[in-house]
């Protein structure tokens, strides 16, 4: 079998059956080998006679959730090609031959674009169409190396066996992000088609939550985008702490009335350990993510690693603390110069904040270089070569060398 259509559906009773037709309809006109799955996610309205009357087979999926659902029916999928499409009649199942000659040719990914093949009036609503969706697209395309103009189409093709190699886990919305983003880092051959978008047939309100989906879209993006959520901000923070800091540490600075001191220091200091904290973070995560196989493994994230050893974090981190003693034996003495008692907090304050910054940024460095070496370690399962083994032992007596 070529092809397997799959539409998830929960309580679709007044759209399944002509999306079913429809999708049994295009296999007959086309020629193409293939059969319409419905994944059904627990229907309470009769979806699913409906669908096996209009010549579908009904796959039952215990496990609520759109991700769930679509995983179920691709599972049980018989065809080398899979087209999944929502069952509320917005997509349209006459025209899937664009999705199977592009399979055909080669692709693991054929994605459908609505923004160029017509969106019907009152089809999206404008807050997804003009922000949601357009926002969302631009994040996947910065944050990954894709060019999928709309990440979020609900009709789209895969090799079967691409998408399963995928390990797909999203249970809700949010798996049409992830079989992009997997598909794109697992260097996958994705392309694109136009396709339509109709108004629903539905009389009741869509699954769809606006703005919970919509958050679930973009934390998974940032999930599985360190740099952009961690390394990026970090670097920024950091480098932003430093320029301030450096500039406060000397002296006052005034920018026509306002007058930026100590206080700015301390500012300053809080950027630079959560900008340094950040960036640590984004090496945890690109260490991790690459051992569980969540993202791959990148050249120069290895060879930052590589130079990153626990020795070197050991005496980077040394040095940095060694610095901060010396600035804080430094204000120690001033205070011993006032004999202990009060002290000009304008002038202390300028060299004890730069002080214990550079003692939180050792230690976080230190225990930083030691959790990554945790993380470096191999976990070995040696094989049992042999249960029972015999142990031959020698009947001649043992002479011990003469030193």
């Amino acid at each position: 079998m070529e092809l397997t259509v799959v539409m998830p559906c929960l309580n679709e009773a007044e759209t399944v059956a002509t999306c079913v037709r429809k999708a049994m309809q295009f296999l007959a006109d086309s020629g193409v080998n293939g059969e319409v799955v419905v994944a059904d996610n627990g229907s309470t309205d009769g979806s699913q006679r409906l669908a096996e009357d209009a010549g579908a087979r009904v796959v039952p999926v215990g496990e609520k959730g759109y991700g769930n659902a679509l995983m179920g029916g691709i599972l049980a999928a018989r065809g080398e090609y899979v087209i999944m499409g929502d069952a509320d009649d917005s997509y349209d199942f006459s025209n899937l031959l664009p999705f199977v000659s592009e399979l055909r040719g080669g692709a693991d990914l054929v994605m459908g674009n609505r923004f160029k093949g017509g969106i019907a009036p009152g089809a999206m609503p404008p807050l997804h169409r003009y922000l949601g969706n357009p926002v969302l697209s631009f994040a996947g395309r910065l944050f990954f190396p894709s060019r999928v103009g709309d990440f979020h189409c609900g009709l789209r093709g895969f090799r079967r066996e691409s998408a399963i190699a995928l390990g797909l886990q999203a249970t809700g919305m949010e798996f049409a992000s992830e079989m992009v983003v997997k598909a794109t880092l697992a260097n996958q051959l994705i392309t694109e088609v136009p396709t339509t978008l109709a108004k629903d047939g539905r009389s009741r309100r869509p699954h769809l939550n606006t703005w919970r989906d919509g958050w679930r879209h973009l934390r998974f993006l940032l999930l599985f985008s360190p740099h952009w959520l961690f390394f990026v901000p970090g670097l920024g923070l950091g480098a932003a702490g430093l320029v301030i800091g450096g500039i406060i540490s000397a002296r006052p600075l005034a920018i026509g009335e306002v007058r930026f001191d100590v206080d700015t220091l301390v500012l300053a200091s809080a950027l630079v350990v959560s900008g340094f904290q950040s960036v640590l973070f984004w090496v945890f995560a690109r260490v991790y993510a690459g051992s569980e196989g969540f993202l791959p493994n990148e050249p120069y994230v290895q060879r930052v690693l590589a130079k990153l050893s626990l020795e070197r974090g050991i005496v980077l981190g040394s040095i940095i603390g060694i610095a901060g003693l010396v600035g804080l034996a430094f204000s120690l003495t001033n205070w011993q110069a006032a004999k202990f008692g009060q002290l000009n907090s304008e002038h202390a304050l300028r060299l004890i904040v730069p002080s214990a910054t550079a003692l939180v940024v050792s230690s976080q460095l230190v225990l930083g270089t030691f959790f990554l070496s945790l993380l470096g370690i191999k976990q070995t399962r040696h094989a049992q070569i042999a249960v029972e083994a015999k142990i031959k032992v020698s009947d001649e007596p043992v002479t011990a060398p003469v030193l």
